[in-house]
């Protein structure tokens, strides 16, 4: 696939969302993926609307918490790249590394609650560099037309067992 062409036929619901991310039950919060290439993803998020979402406190779901929504995005992002035949650049095997969150940079919240939000989300996510032990996004997720919050997330893949 040539760079800037955006995949739309390789579509995920939920169930096949969290098939490949480390969180299980209510924790997986990405309902569907919408569209990727070799550089950024797509996703949505009903899961702020919940009121048993794991991540909410006193009945509010902190906007910092989209922090979380968008490292799941760029986890599912780093699995596509990595799976042969399906990534469109081939990619490295991430399958059996466990990842972490090491920073989070420019954060922006522009509300003060997700759970109030009551169109889905759309989480947009932007590689800016990678190799094969570091991810770096910048990310945006959106209230429909609005940027609601964004930043810029790094993490750090470790081989499975790394941390035992």
């Amino acid at each position: 696939m040539k760079a800037g062409l955006r995949n739309t036929s390789f579509m995920m619901n939920h169930d096949a969302i969290c098939a490949r991310l480390p969180h299980a039950g209510r924790m997986c919060l990405i309902d569907r993926l919408e569209s990727w290439d070799r550089d950024s993803i797509t996703c949505i998020a009903v899961s702020h609307r919940d009121a048993d979402n794991p991540l909410r406190s006193d009945g509010r779901l902190p906007a910092v918490a989209g922090v979380e929504f968008a490292a799941q995005v760029m986890a599912l992002h780093s699995k596509l790249l990595s799976v042969p035949g399906q990534s469109p650049v081939g990619g490295t095997d991430t399958q059996s590394a466990i990842g972490y969150l090491a920073s989070v940079r420019d954060l922006k919240l522009e509300i003060d609650d997700l759970g109030t939000i009551t169109e889905d989300l759309r989480i947009t996510a932007r590689r800016q560099s990678a190799d094969a032990s570091w991810f770096i996004y910048d990310f945006e997720i959106y209230d429909g037309a609005n940027v609601v919050v964004s930043g810029r997330l790094t993490a750090k893949l470790l081989e499975a067992g790394a941390l035992a």
